[in-house]
């Protein structure tokens, strides 16, 4: 009884720090409900849509960029302060965001610059990437290891959660409200916050150094690539400044991590297996899923013919499921450990990706939720087994490093995603689109070639789901804890 007591007090302080990822989480997709409200606000054209997606990939650059370096920051000197003070971050970026329109008056300029929110996105990502691994590494500080996988799982769901109801929280604020409160809620939502974390306990404290020089440029190196990859369907001379930076970067991270004694990166947990395993299970679920969850949408609003909201609940149909199944992982790793139920999920996403690859036109209920709903299920399914593989070597004073890694992997691999549907699928669709008369056959023709488009890329993330089963066979097999 006193036992069942403790395990639930302390997973009551895991409660904020949930509510911190969730919040970060949920900007990431709000976004997209509210470009069209914000862009006539700076004045943003149809033709300018190019400038506007950067709302979006800037925040994908600072959240991603930032992880590696904030993890080893919250290891030195405390998960609790750290993640109060990446969520200040973040509330001081959703107030830039918010005012964004009127920023450049600061500098004598009457019209407004989207450049100016770009900017207050990347800073509010900043605050918003640097909560997920320190709210991961501090698990560690509230329960013992036995517990840890629940836990994982409770994170995870959290900001998937987050993810889910951002584009729904955002289309409710704006149709009571203005786009601009989308921003504002930020902040009374974080000081709530920030008052229930001072019952958490403030972690142990790392007292190596911050190796500040392998940080900045493992941190040019993610930027680069990701702003490279998010120009892959517009090859160009930036993409290839781009592309040779994040190259140079990368080599001199390398270069610099063998000289250095104390390295940003957990290079003694990336020479064990099994950390090594679950980064490329990460980045496999990062491909696959991010795939899943543009094309859903896109396929719904295109080829299916149906309105924005449509798509938003087909989409739904099947993120829903994601926490769902990451609370079911969570118990199941924590009896048997790692590697099967990794493989379950990786099963049950490409299994579902392979149903969904066999859509016609003509696809509807309940068929569609069932095959959706498989898909999401597995993909929560990975969320536990994939972090608790991860962190199971790491020390107390490197957790925040190891779960920024494993992090990252998964951001990288959605951005390779991206940058894939980006390119291979406007070159493949104009290919099959050729060219196709303005009659109604010539439309039916091309519906049926953005539907064979829309197929590729469900068995596209169906593959890497299936190769994402050999990093989750290596994975470890031990027990985590009792039952």
């Amino acid at each position: 009884m006193i036992n069942w007591l403790n395990n639930f007090r302390a997973y009551v302080l895991l409660i904020p720090v949930c509510a911190g990822v969730f919040i970060a989480a949920d900007d990431q997709t709000s976004i997209v409900v509210v470009l069209p409200e914000l862009l006539p606000d700076f004045r943003i054209g149809p033709g300018e849509l190019g400038l506007a997606s950067w709302t979006v990939t800037g925040y994908l650059i600072g959240y991603t960029a930032v992880m590696p370096i904030m993890g080893r920051v919250s290891d030195r000197y405390g998960h609790r302060a750290v993640f109060v003070g990446a969520l200040v971050i973040f509330m001081l970026g959703s107030a830039l965001v918010a005012v964004s329109p009127d920023l450049p008056k600061l500098i004598g300029r009457d019209e407004p610059d989207l450049n100016w929110m770009i900017g207050a996105r990347i800073f509010q990502a900043i605050g918003g990437g640097a909560m997920i691994p320190v709210a991961i590494a501090s698990v560690g500080d509230v329960l013992p290891r036995a517990r840890h996988a629940m836990a994982f799982a409770i994170i995870g769901a959290s900001v998937e959660a987050g993810g889910v109801i951002g584009p729904l929280w955002a289309g409710l604020i704006t149709d009571v409200s203005s786009w601009e409160w989308v921003f504002w809620i930020n902040i009374p939502l974080g000081l709530a916050v920030i008052a229930a974390l001072k019952f958490s306990p403030a972690g142990v404290r790392n007292p190596a150094r911050i190796d500040f020089i392998g940080g900045v440029l493992f941190v040019l190196a993610l930027a680069s690539l990701t702003a490279a990859l998010s120009r892959t369907g517009d090859i160009d001379i930036i993409f290839g400044v781009l592309i040779a930076t994040a190259v140079i970067s990368l080599f001199a991270t390398v270069w610099w991590h063998r000289r250095t004694d104390d390295p940003l990166l957990p290079v003694a947990l990336l020479k064990t297996l099994r950390f090594s395993a679950s980064n490329v299970a990460h980045l496999a679920v990062g491909i696959s899923l991010i795939t899943a969850m543009v094309t859903l949408p896109l396929m719904a609003n295109t080829v299916l013919g149906q309105s924005p909201l449509d798509g938003g609940l087909m989409l739904l149909r099947m993120t829903v499921f994601i926490p769902v199944g990451a609370i079911v992982g969570g118990l199941w790793v924590h009896r048997w450990g790692p590697r099967w139920p990794a493989m379950a999920g990786f099963t049950l996403a490409a299994t579902g990706l392979i149903a969904m690859s066999s859509w016609d036109l003509g696809i509807a209920d309940p068929e569609m939720t069932f095959h959706l709903g498989v898909a999401g299920f597995g993909f929560g399914l990975l969320i536990s087994p994939i972090h608790t593989s991860a962190l199971h070597l790491a020390r107390s004073g490197e957790r925040g490093t190891a779960s920024s890694f494993i992090t990252v992997s998964r951001m990288v691999g959605m951005t390779v995603g991206l940058a894939a549907i980006a390119a291979w699928g406007t070159v493949r669709f104009g290919s099959l689109a050729g060219d196709a008369p303005l009659t109604l056959e010539g439309v039916e023709d091309i519906s049926a070639d953005g539907l064979t488009v829309f197929r590729g890329f469900f068995l596209t993330a169906a593959v890497v789901s299936l190769i994402g089963l050999i990093p989750a066979w290596l994975m470890s097999r031990a027990n985590v804890g009792p039952a």
